[in-house]
Formats: structure tokens, C-alpha cells, sequence
């Protein structure tokens, strides 16, 4: 068993606050901390795409699931002096590229109002101890550089999803600095890399965009093969998030932002990623491009995870090809009638027992 798994001994019990539980990332969360014992209270609007996971997994049946939202200063507050939270776990956001291309205001209200409205519901509370706010890797002021960004790097965004995510940065700072760190509450943001794994059909991402080409026998259309990224399978930075509020619990001047991604020198092509799809999938034809097609996106992007690592002792478990083959595995059982909140418990068990 690795040392750096969530502890059910400290989840069992806890009031957990959850936004975005029905999208990927946050609908992966909310089985976790069910798993472990936790009394979760989830904030989010409908999901967004069908299938969906939230659905699939009945993850509103193991939670007390609320539809707000968290643009919606009042109905926000209200729900959050109501689950009276321990920890709040913040991952409800706009959280494309290109749909922030087609709505900047809404992905800037959501992202970054959005959660400053969450922080300031956090105030009153009497019992809340840790606050974890999810970010992402593109709020670094991307200079294409051989370099991976350390959590000390500018901040910055090109695109209006990655602006929106650096200006949240600046959000939490400020609440955590202004606020809530003299109310004894320890803040911290993550900021984790492209994550795959069973149960996302969101547009515009790579996994979701093979498995809807493949399943239906159409060409996979790629526009920038070679753009490169720290990509992870979901339960990697999830279990990271866990440990993260865990130790600001019991260390809070751990507050702080953190990144969270494989090792600099594992990251990976998107060429590279969908040949190994190719692989665990075993058919899947590709068109590919030659990266012009579409509005500006980085090229190359690479996170330095050594804070994490040794302030955290979070290290990457599975390899890019683990990963990879654990996602197609579950769309593959999943399509086959497998239910999916088994195949997510299936990975997460495996996923705990890597050393």
C-alpha cells in the first residue's frame, strides 16, 4: 500500500463540501469520499454532456446533492452555511479551452467571481479548517520554454479559460491572505496537468474525442500531434488533492499553491498518448494534423512537482501507459454493460494498492 493514500481513519465522518460534482474530475472525487466515510455535500449545476458520469455512477444517490450555481452569490452562501463544511473541496468551474473561446464572460464569471464567491461564503463558518481550490497547469504565463513551471513562475493565460483559472490564483491568494488565514483556516491551491481516465465525454478533450470516433468506426481527427503535456489518469491528482487537505489539517502552514503531475521528464505527445490508445483499444483509425487548425493553444507545457513531492510526499504511481490502458479498459467494460461505479471503484482499489 503506498504511505500517501487517503486515510480513511481521518475521511470517515468528516463534513466535506464538494463543488462540481457532476463533472469528471469532481464526480471521480465524490465516490472517493464516499468510499471513505465522508458525509459529502455536493454544489453543482446538471451535467453538462450524456452520458455523464455523475448519472452513469448514481454518485447523487451517495451524496446530499444540491443544483446551484456558484454564480449565484446568495444560493451559494445559503448551502454553505447549511453543510456547516470541515473541508471544502473547490473543482466546480468552465474547464475548456475552446468553449472559453466561445463564452470568455461566462468562463471569467464562473472561474473567477464564481470562486470568489465560494471563498467569501467561506467567512462566517465556524468550523471549517481547510479550503483546497482547484486550478489548473495552463495559469502559468506559458513562454514555450524547455523548462517545466514551478509554483513561484508567473502567472498569466493567453486564452480566456487560462486567464480566468491565473485570475482565481490571485482570488484564493488574496482570501487566504485577507481572510481566511486569521480564522485559522489553511488554503491552498492545486494546479494538476491533463488528467484521462473512464467516465468523461466532455468536447474538445482527447480521450472522450477517441472513444466517441472509434466507438461509432470513424477517423479520430487530431489537430496538433505534437503539443505536449503532463498528462495523469484522474486518480493521481485526486489523490493528491486528498493528501493535500490531510496535511493542511494537521500542518496549516502548509497553505500554499501546489503543483501536481507526472515527473518533468514523462511527459508526453498527444501523438504519443492516442498511439497508446490505439494500443489498449485495439482498432481506431487517425487523421492527423499539422497543428494550425483551431485557436491558440501551448505547445509544449511541463509542471515541476518537487514541492509536492517532498513537502507533501506525493510521487506519480501509474505510468502514462497505465494509465492509458486503465481509461480505454473502463470505456471498453463500461460499453459492454459494466456498471460504472464498479469500474471506478475497480481502478481506485488498484490504484491504491501501487506501491
Amino acid at each position: 500500500m503506498n504511505p500517501s493514500n487517503p486515510d480513511p481513519d481521518f475521511w470517515c465522518g468528516k463534513r466535506v463540501l464538494l463543488t462540481g460534482h457532476t463533472g469528471f474530475k469532481g464526480g471521480w472525487l465524490a465516490l472517493w469520499l464516499s468510499q471513505l466515510g465522508a458525509r459529502v455535500v455536493g454544489i453543482a449545476l446538471p451535467p453538462l454532456t450524456t452520458p455523464n458520469l455523475c448519472t452513469l455512477a448514481g454518485i447523487s444517490s451517495l451524496i446530499d446533492s444540491h443544483t446551484i450555481d456558484i454564480r449565484d452569490a446568495p444560493a451559494l452562501a445559503a448551502c454553505v452555511a447549511a453543510a456547516d463544511p470541515e473541508i471544502v473541496l473547490h473543482l466546480a468551474a468552465q474547464a475548456l479551452v475552446r468553449a472559453g473561446y466561445r463564452d470568455p464572460l461566462g468562463t471569467f464569471s464562473t472561474n473567477v467571481q464564481g470562486t470568489a464567491n465560494l471563498l467569501d461564503a467561506l467567512r462566517p463558518l465556524r468550523h471549517l479548517r481547510v479550503a483546497v481550490a482547484i486550478t489548473t497547469d495552463k495559469v502559468y504565463r506559458n513562454l514555450e520554454h524547455p523548462l517545466p513551471y514551478r509554483e513561484s513562475d508567473a502567472l498569466g493565460g493567453h486564452d480566456p479559460y487560462s486567464a480566468s483559472k491565473a485570475a482565481a490564483e490571485l482570488v484564493i491568494d488574496c482570501y487566504r491572505d485577507a481572510f481566511l488565514k486569521g480564522q485559522g483556516v489553511a488554503v491552498a491551491s492545486a494546479r494538476a496537468g491533463n488528467v484521462i481516465g473512464g467516465g468523461d465525454w466532455s468536447e474538445d478533450r482527447l480521450i472522450p474525442d477517441a472513444i466517441r470516433a472509434w466507438s461509432a468506426d470513424q477517423p479520430l481527427a487530431i489537430r496538433r500531434p505534437q503539443s505536449t503535456r503532463p498528462w495523469q489518469h484522474v486518480l493521481e491528482p485526486l489523490a493528491a488533492y486528498l493528501r493535500l487537505a490531510e496535511r493542511l489539517w494537521h500542518q496549516p502552514s502548509l497553505a500554499g499553491a501546489y503543483n501536481f503531475g507526472p515527473h518533468t521528464h514523462e511527459g508526453a505527445t498527444v501523438r504519443e498518448v492516442i498511439e497508446l490508445a490505439q494500443c489498449a483499444y485495439g482498432s481506431g483509425t487517425v487523421l492527423w494534423g499539422d497543428g494550425t487548425e483551431g485557436p491558440h493553444e501551448a505547445g509544449w507545457l511541463a509542471l515541476e512537482t518537487a514541492k509536492s513531492r517532498t513537502q507533501l510526499g506525493v510521487n506519480p504511481r501509474w505510468t502514462l501507459e497505465q494509465s492509458v490502458t486503465h481509461t480505454l479498459n473502463w470505456y471498453r467494460r463500461q460499453a459492454d454493460g459494466e456498471p460504472a461505479r464498479d469500474l471506478c471503484a475497480s481502478d481506485i482499489a488498484a490504484f491504491t494498492a501501487t506501491a
